[in-house]
């Protein structure tokens, strides 16, 4: 688990993931251990799917057996969106960090992180 140096970027590669949220902690987006990458996450962006009930969300940067919160049992409404990062509050995931996302019940909510990979 390191902060590669990445004064000197070759690449930067804009993606973008998926994640049908379950009520297990899942990564949507992972930095393998060793990869010499920096992931910088722009925009974390959660979807209630469900048009009758709300449903809560649970996200945490998962680093070296640990959880760290960045946002605990936030509830999202039927129908509604809610913005977890943004461009004006992006994290860097160093080497071996995942971003995981957790709901109370399965099937009601949508993550679509946008991130970039940089080397």
């Amino acid at each position: 688990m390191a902060a590669p140096n990445i004064v000197n970027v070759t690449t930067i590669r804009g993606n973008t993931e998926v994640l049908a949220v379950t009520t297990s902690a899942t990564a949507v987006v992972t930095n393998n251990a060793a990869s010499g990458k920096v992931y910088k996450i722009n925009s974390l962006v959660i979807s209630n799917i469900d048009g009758t009930n709300a449903a809560d969300i649970t996200v945490d940067l998962f680093r070296g057996g640990s959880a760290y919160s960045i946002a605990s049992t936030i509830t999202v409404p039927a129908d509604a969106t809610l913005v977890v990062i943004s461009k004006e509050t992006a994290i860097y995931l160093e080497e071996g960090d995942a971003l995981r996302c957790t709901a109370s019940a399965a099937g009601d909510l949508e993550a679509i992180c946008s991130y970039e990979e940089i080397s």
